[in-house]
């Protein structure tokens, strides 16, 4: 039972993993990197800000201190001087507890110099990573941009990227559908050509028709010639010519006959 809970899990871990490295842009990813430097290096410098605003209110803590001692050292050399041993008793003592937590704000001090010390060199060495990883990341995004074109333009070039298929497919479907079209109009003439479909408007006729209609095309304009040519010349119009005889020759149309002209005399002979 566990070796199929392991194998239900290997399953799931790896649908992910393909999932996310699908999605997963390096781009993004060294930027978020460095965004996060950026931050850490930020939080050091915080720190470095700290630890020297900590240092300088020990240095003002004991630079007040240090005043203070010596007014009470002063005031005990007066007391002295004017025979009040008791009072310079006091001022010398007080002297000496000022002076104590004077020695611990200087050895704060310098444990507070030496982290901040640290720190600014660790924030120099931070800096310099980062600033080296950006260089870094700039190149890596910019390669990858250029690798990722490159790709893209290769796919484009052989027609495998999703778009060119898209376009492909596209102007396939598109071509099928012209040739389709081109091969139903062609039917279509033909079919009309040879009467085998009616056309309601009138406007396609047969092949026998547009002969015949050529034939009476063909005539109209020879005697239309002829005319103009019989204009031209002054003499009468030529007819056409008729095909007569078994061996279709052609014969030139009888002459009419002139009647006689009879003069008539009184004793009515011909003259």
């Amino acid at each position: 039972m566990a070796s199929i809970f392991e194998r239900i899990a290997l399953v799931f871990r790896s649908k992910a993993n393909k999932a996310l490295d699908k999605y997963e842009d390096p781009r993004e990813t060294l930027d978020y990197s460095y965004q996060k430097q950026l931050e850490l290096l930020q939080n050091v410098r915080r720190g470095v800000a700290d630890v020297a605003t900590s240092r300088k209110r020990v240095e003002l803590q004991a630079s007040k201190l240090n005043s203070e001692v010596e007014r009470l050292q002063s005031a005990a050399q007066r007391a002295l001087e004017s025979n009040r041993e008791d009072l310079a008793r006091e001022a010398l003592t007080r002297k000496a507890g000022l002076q104590t937590q004077l020695d611990d704000l200087q050895a704060q001090h310098a444990q507070l110099q030496g982290e901040e010390e640290k720190l600014v060199r660790a924030s120099s060495r931070l800096q310099a990573k980062v600033d080296a990883f950006r260089t870094r990341k700039e190149t890596i995004k910019a390669t990858y941009s250029a690798a990722e074109a490159q790709t893209r333009i290769n796919e484009a070039f052989t027609g495998i990227s999703e778009e060119m298929s898209d376009v492909g497919l596209a102007i396939q479907r598109a071509e099928d559908k012209t040739l389709q079209l081109q091969a139903r109009a062609s039917a279509v003439d033909e079919l009309l050509a040879t009467g085998a479909l009616d056309d309601p408007t009138g406007t396609v006729r047969d092949d026998i028709t547009r002969e015949l209609d050529a034939l009476a095309a063909d005539s109209s304009v020879e005697n239309e010639l002829a005319r103009m040519k019989a204009e031209l010349t002054g003499g009468p119009a030529a007819r056409p010519e008729l095909q007569s005889g078994p061996q279709g020759a052609a014969t030139e149309p009888a002459p009419q006959a002139t009647p006689d002209v009879y003069q008539t005399g009184q004793g009515g002979e011909r003259a």
